[in-house]
């Protein structure tokens, strides 16, 4: 049985990624403890909401560098991709954990783009990756947000939603989901079942 560590820091949605993990077999434990995280075997960033009140809980928490520092599989679901970046233009400006290059900045939208972007779209131009094994072009997953990460490198996948949106990006060991995997039916289920796999 695999074993997850989901970091509970007030700015996630930690019982739904839970049930979601403990529905494929998983062991779960929702931590705020340093050590215990850095002992973990693997780690989910979860996020919800604002961006600055999410990185000032990690680092009043002291969270901030046993995730920098995390060697194994790491896992950040919606807002959780984006603080793996390096900055977000949120509130002004804040720094963010710096794992990935990049700013994320506010989804521009349109006429029939509403922001936030809410509901199923289809993922793009998915590359062939561990954590996406099973997961095609056409697939659809739920996303719920305001800010897009930038495309880089680091993108396996897309949705468009005006823009390129980096669906799922990873940088070595930290992998990233913008959509919700625990909300996105079978497709989410795959990818989580895919990181309960992923080699320590």
């Amino acid at each position: 049985m695999s074993t997850v560590t989901v970091v509970g820091y007030g700015a996630g949605n930690t019982a739904s990624v839970q049930f979601a993990l403990e529905r494929l077999g998983a062991s779960v434990e929702i931590t705020d403890d340093p050590q215990v995280i850095a002992a973990a075997e693997r780690l989910i960033l979860p996020g919800v909401g604002a961006a600055a009140y999410a990185m000032e809980r990690l680092e009043t928490l002291g969270l901030s560098a046993p995730i920098r520092a995390f060697g194994r599989p790491l896992l950040g679901v919606c807002l959780g991709q984006q603080l793996l970046f390096e900055r977000s233009d949120e509130g002004g400006g804040v720094d963010l954990l710096g794992l990935i290059p990049g700013t994320v900045r506010k989804l521009e939208g349109g006429p029939a783009l509403p922001v936030p972007h809410m509901g199923w779209t289809r993922l793009e131009g998915v590359k062939p990756d561990p954590l996406l094994g099973g997961v095609s072009d056409g697939d659809y997953a739920y996303f719920v947000h305001s800010f897009v990460c930038p495309v880089t490198d680091a993108t396996l996948a897309t949705a468009d939603y005006g823009t390129a949106v980096p669906a799922v990006v990873r940088s070595g060991n930290r992998w990233g989901c913008q959509f919700h995997p625990e909300r996105s039916a079978a497709t989410g289920a795959r990818i989580l079942q895919n990181f309960l796999g992923l080699p320590l």
